[in-house]
């Protein structure tokens, strides 16, 4: 019986302890703390790592081979399990995620420096540049728009950003390497195809002082054509760029692009 009530008095310990340390990490103190993340894009079509000049085949069976791939996010925030939100710097906050820069894996990288140390759940982020920035002018897009011209996300007869950008040829049952470009954007204030993402975290994301956690972000680049509306390539959607009607619909169907894949917390 004395054992018995002794082994039951050290498992009543434990169980306090662990709650205890549980509290102390609950009630961890992060004021003025600060940390690192690192979005890590990953373009691919379907299940399939998405690879320049090969060949994918639409759900219409119309087939593509890109040679070029890039697109705009923005206003990146996050989210933590309190509801707060953390807003990255304006004046940073815009970032060109280029396959041509990826790694030998095709990841692309943005690294957000210095953002609130917290327990995050989610993320939102902007697909091009909103109409409040685009109207502060030159001098309002600091960095970023020497950048966008010299990646060639800037119209040449038009006012604003191309938010995406794909070049490549496509394939029809009676066409074979057509010339395919895809250059959504907005037009001034009078077409706004600005969109927006938010995406849970499979698991929360620790960021602190010594941790840098890495966003596993996937982007499949079929449902651009084939998202929340099908195109077809031969009805005009081969030549997409400030149309008022085409430039909407690849707006849309951007926004089902994207899923977070998996979190390191390291």
């Amino acid at each position: 019986m004395k054992l018995l009530k002794f082994t039951f008095a050290l498992f009543a310990c434990a169980i306090l302890i662990n709650c205890s340390s549980d509290d102390d990490d609950n009630n961890e103190d992060l004021t003025d703390e600060k940390g690192d993340l690192i979005l890590k894009f990953d373009n691919a079509v379907g299940d399939y790592d998405f690879i320049f000049e090969t060949s994918y085949t639409k759900s219409n069976g119309e087939s593509y081979q890109l040679n070029n791939l890039k697109y705009i996010i923005s206003n990146v925030r996050v989210t933590d399990t309190d509801g707060n939100v953390y807003t990255y710097p304006a004046e940073d906050n815009a970032f060109i995620v280029d396959e041509l820069d990826g790694n030998n894996a095709g990841e692309i990288f943005i690294t957000l420096d210095d953002i609130d140390a917290a327990d995050y759940t989610a993320i939102t982020f902007g697909i091009g540049i909103d109409q409040e920035r685009f109207a502060l002018g030159a001098e309002g897009q600091g960095d970023f728009l020497d950048l966008a011209s010299e990646e060639g996300m800037m119209w040449s007869w038009a006012s604003g950003y191309k938010f995406v950008r794909f070049d490549g040829v496509f394939t029809t049952s009676t066409l074979t390497d057509e010339p395919l470009n895809i250059h959504m954007g907005s037009v001034g204030s009078s077409l706004d195809n600005y969109r927006e993402v938010t995406l849970s975290f499979p698991n929360t994301v620790l960021v602190r002082e010594d941790k840098t956690p890495e966003i596993h972000i996937k982007a499949d680049i079929s449902k651009v054509f084939d998202g929340a509306t099908s195109v077809n390539f031969s009805e005009g959607y081969d030549q997409v760029h400030t149309d008022a009607t085409e430039t909407p619909v690849i707006a849309n169907n951007m926004q089902t692009v994207f899923e977070v894949h998996h979190v390191h917390n390291d």
